[in-house]
């Protein structure tokens, strides 16, 4: 009986895909293609069509993989979101918490609804989440995660509440100093930017005054964090285009 010698080619895998990333970073056609599929699927609010293990998560599914490799890859045991929604993010992270064995979700927002507050309490995952409710940015919020994040060893922060430069500007100064060098501070909805004005309409954030603006600034005084383009050049589709930003220092 013949037997088969089986190499192992992750290195050629990983290199392999490497190559396609480049490529595809550089194809204008693609872009292009992301680019209108991308305006036509917000106006017809498509990251609101999924849910994570019950709950609705409302991203695009692109990012969703990007924070499940983020997660794995630097095994925070704390993570910090601004903005809670429905729930499902925070269930999400929770979820990935729970698969490496350690840690909490701290998820703030000015308003957490009564019937989405009680859906995270019957969560079978709500022992990972701690709720804070109260504007982001307020000292007194601000000091509340700062007492959780004393004791954890790698913090993961991710930012997703009011879209406006100011107020994400703020959130910016105050969480960055709880990430970890070699972790995240994710910024989503970055794309505002990149989209036409009547994307924004009614809303308090618009074109050159929304979440990539604020990174922009923040960026140009802190030599912290590095913008790792990696990732949105591997998704290609992503609310977070100049978003994903790296802790180097």
């Amino acid at each position: 009986m013949s037997s088969e010698v089986f190499m192992d080619d992750r290195k050629k895998f990983n290199a392999e895909r490497q190559k396609r990333i480049a490529r595809q970073s550089k194809d204008g056609g693609l872009k292009e293609a992301a680019r209108e599929f991308f305006e036509q699927s917000v106006g017809l609010h498509y990251a609101y069509n999924f849910e994570w293990l019950g709950l609705p998560i409302i991203q695009y599914p692109q990012d969703v993989v990007a924070m499940q490799e983020i997660i794995w890859k630097t095994k925070p045991d704390l993570i910090i979101e601004t903005g809670t929604a429905r729930g499902g993010s925070a269930i999400f992270y929770a979820s990935m918490l729970k698969i490496l064995g350690r840690g909490k979700v701290v998820s703030v927002d000015i308003d957490i609804r009564k019937h989405n507050r009680e859906a995270i309490r019957k969560h079978p995952l709500s022992g990972f989440v701690i709720l804070i409710e109260g504007s982001s940015i307020d000292e007194r919020i601000i000091n509340k995660v700062r007492k959780i994040s004393v004791h954890a060893k790698k913090v993961l922060v991710i930012l997703d509440s009011l879209h406006t430069h100011e107020h994400v500007l703020a959130e910016l100064k105050a969480y960055s100093k709880f990430v970890s060098r070699g972790s995240y501070l994710v910024v989503f909805d970055t794309v505002i930017e990149d989209l036409p004005p009547a994307y924004s309409k009614n809303r308090p954030w618009i074109k050159g005054n929304n979440p990539k603006t604020a990174v922009r600034e923040f960026l140009k005084s802190n030599r912290d964090f590095i913008l790792d383009k990696s990732v949105e050049n591997k998704l290609v589709i992503t609310v977070a285009p100049g978003g994903y930003l790296k802790r180097v220092k």
